[in-house]
């Protein structure tokens, strides 16, 4: 964009009758409640739309194929000048867009929240915004607002509605490149919020806002997240706000985490990771396969803790890819049979099982078959409760499969086996009591416990996209076979740091200051522990800290001497 385009829509913003919205004021206390969370995270399972000027190309541009970047980014990818690309909006005329057929899919699919791109990174709105006629209404041939009218249909079907918002903006004047990783000037920061702010207000109550991109810093960050805040409170904020000022963390593109996440969380998925937007020459094949493929990450998700979001890209007629359709449709008969071990369930209480994933729900597991092994049997190692009674979910007769009280484990049918992803529900006797894997000590009563044998956690949305995750908190489980007292010692391994930290042992929390230039061992104290199969530690940076805090001190070990059953 040159700078005569970019002053023009600044000085849009200046114009803005001043009372258009309230002030701004420091809303950082107005948070989603605990209730709006936990509604929020029972979901799991969601709709991502794409759509927008991109959808018109289909990945072509002049004849030419493009597969460099997603689709939705193909102005950068085939390097389209602003004065070209914007002419795209006198084609844009979907007259196949129906949001109520939307939402019909999206429930036939058994997804639960739908997400709109509201605008991209193009900068081209799907609604109408007083501060750029470059919109859906202002400025295309369609002429009517488009989120408007997927908001009014989800609200006439009571299905949750969410927007996508692009931090960056090419149209503004963002550099359109392919790491997206713009800093974000004031002007643009004063547009976006002015955008936020119609977002907001205009289109009814919106269960989550899908930021993404740019490098903004943390009181940009911040100011977003107030504007969001100031005016929905329980609208839920994509980590991808970065600068840890979201409400729920955000996973890669098409990632699912192998770290442990004990936060809210969502992981997004596109049918084919090419794309996201529209791809008109994309080979679609193997239905069967693709739909197994999305119900295998949907579970892997949801038995993690997350919620899964899987995308669509409609055509510039705004119709749906019928193969999309179909297997949105055939994720929703697999859910249908097996839904209740997906929706308003905790995640599964197992470090590993050899056969594949479980959920829990208050006195009942869910155990999905990916692997089954060849003798049959389901292990559940550390499980203390009293199985009551085992079935194949969705069996009418609910016949019962065998198990081993004492061994905990089933033995399930061989004509179970040979199903996709069958699922064995498990009642036992509340609440559900699980041993982790626990160090032992030495034989002379010492614990050593190393990053080795550690839980780690972590924030995955830091400064920006392409900042890796940060470790936030290490977690150890550890028996103890002699009570008494032991001495707490911490190495660590050399670096550039100086941080106080918290260890909490078994409800107390220890203070230590870790240095970089002295690895220790240093003593942080004694504490009186009794003898235990299961006893937790946990190392993370001093209370209060920073939400998202990065725990610099790179632990080396931590040893627990004992020094006798009496001080």
């Amino acid at each position: 964009m040159n700078r005569r385009i970019a002053t023009s829509l600044f000085c849009c913003l200046l114009l803005i009758p001043h009372g258009l919205w309230p002030e701004e004021t420091d809303q950082s206390a107005k948070l989603p409640s605990e209730a709006t969370v936990r509604e929020w995270q029972s979901r799991k399972y969601g709709l991502f739309i794409h759509f927008g000027l991109y959808s018109v190309l289909g990945g072509v541009w002049k004849g030419q194929e493009f597969a460099g970047n997603y689709s939705e980014q193909i102005q950068s990818d085939a390097h389209i000048p602003n004065e070209d690309y914007a002419q795209l909006a006198a084609r844009f005329d979907p007259e196949k867009w129906n949001p109520d057929a939307i939402v019909q899919l999206a429930q036939d699919a058994g997804m639960k929240f739908i997400v709109l791109t509201a605008k991209h990174h193009d900068g081209f709105s799907l609604f109408r915004t007083r501060v750029s006629t470059y919109n859906a209404v202002d400025g295309a041939a369609y002429k009517r607002d488009i989120v408007k009218s997927l908001a009014d249909a989800c609200a006439r079907h009571q299905m949750p509605f969410g927007v996508y918002y692009s931090t960056i903006d090419w149209h503004f004047g963002d550099i359109a490149d392919h790491r997206n990783d713009n800093p974000i000037s004031k002007a643009h920061e004063d547009f976006n919020v002015a955008q936020l702010r119609e977002l907001m207000t205009g289109y009814g109550p919106i269960t989550e806002i899908w930021f993404d991109m740019g490098h903004p810093t943390k009181v940009q960050s911040r100011r977003f997240a107030n504007t969001v805040h100031q005016f929905q409170p329980e609208c839920m904020i994509s980590g991808r706000i970065w600068n840890s000022e979201g409400d729920f963390m955000e996973m890669g593109d098409d990632q699912i985490p192998d770290y442990i996440l004990d936060e809210p969380w969502e992981s997004p998925a596109s049918i084919y990771p090419q794309t996201w937007g529209y791809r008109s020459w994309l080979q679609r094949t193997n239905l069967e396969k693709k739909i197994q493929e999305h119900i295998l990450r949907l579970v892997s998700v949801v038995s993690r803790g997350g919620n899964y979001i899987l995308n669509i890209g409609p055509m510039g007629d705004g119709s749906v890819v019928p193969f999309e359709a179909d297997v949105l449709r055939g994720t929703g008969a697999w859910l249908n049979r097996n839904g209740e071990a997906v929706y308003a369930t905790q995640p599964q209480p197992f470090r590993k099982l050899d056969f594949g994933y479980a959920t829990a729900k208050q006195d009942r597991l869910f155990l999905f078959l990916e692997h089954p092994p060849e003798n049959r049997r389901l292990r559940l190692p550390g499980f203390q409760n009293h199985i009551r009674r085992a079935y194949l979910l969705g069996d009418p007769s609910q016949t019962p499969i065998s198990f081993d009280d004492v061994q905990k484990f089933l033995t399930v049918p061989e004509s179970v086996t040979k199903e996709f992803l069958p699922v064995v529900a498990v009642e036992f006797d509340a609440p559900i009591q699980v041993v982790q894997p626990a160090v032992a000590p030495q034989a002379d009563g010492t614990i050593v416990l190393t990053p080795e044998t550690a839980d780690r956690f972590y924030n995955t949305n830091g400064e920006g996209y392409y900042d890796p995750p940060a470790l936030r908190k290490q977690e150890w489980h550890f028996a103890v076979d002699q009570p008494g007292f032991y001495r707490i010692e911490t190495s660590y391994k050399p670096g550039k740091f100086a941080q106080l930290l918290d260890l909490t042992i078994a409800g107390k929390v220890l203070k230590a200051n870790a240095y970089g230039d002295n690895p220790g061992p240093a003593p942080i104290g004694i504490i009186e522990l009794p003898a235990s199969r299961d006893i937790t530690l946990v190392a993370n940076p001093s209370s209060p800290a920073e939400r998202g805090e990065k725990l610099r001190a790179e632990i080396d070990r931590v040893s627990l001497v004992f020094t006798g059953s009496s001080l």
